[in-house]
């Protein structure tokens, strides 16, 4: 047996720092350094008092799962349109699917889990100019 790459993180020592995303602070969970790269888990919650501002983007994944444990959000994406996730809501976001953050509660806590840890990110023209109406959304009314 060996336990090469355990890695534990424990709340009571959590620290959160400033990363991808501006609006956004990152708990890293110690995955990116137990995987050797390949892949990293982070809890991400809202930084307090800053506005979304979600430009249209892709990541170059080859998995990338988001699970809110606290609050709601709101994306747009590619052939979805718009999709809410309230606390405990999951999604898998396909490798370069086109996406933008629309907007979040001052609460909002989720966990992501990438793969890999060194996956790059690109911003693009537009999310999916005529994307359909996210589950669980009503269609906007004339």
């Amino acid at each position: 047996m060996t336990t090469k790459g355990f890695a534990v993180s424990h709340a009571r020592d959590a620290r959160f720092e400033l990363g991808l995303r501006s609006f956004f602070e990152y708990r890293d969970l110690g995955i990116e350094a137990a995987t050797g790269g390949a892949a990293v888990a982070h809890v991400i919650r809202a930084v307090p008092g800053a506005t979304p501002a979600g430009a249209p983007h892709l990541h170059r994944t080859t998995f990338q799962l988001v699970y809110v444990l606290k609050g709601w959000i709101e994306f747009e994406y590619e052939g979805q349109g718009i999709v809410r996730l309230d606390a405990g809501s999951c999604v898998y976001q396909p490798p370069s699917i086109h996406h933008r953050e629309l907007a979040h509660s001052d609460d909002v806590e989720m966990l992501e889990i990438v793969m890999p840890a060194g996956f790059a990110t690109e911003e693009v023209a537009s999310v999916d100019e005529h994307g359909s109406v996210g589950q669980g959304m009503t269609p906007p009314s004339d």
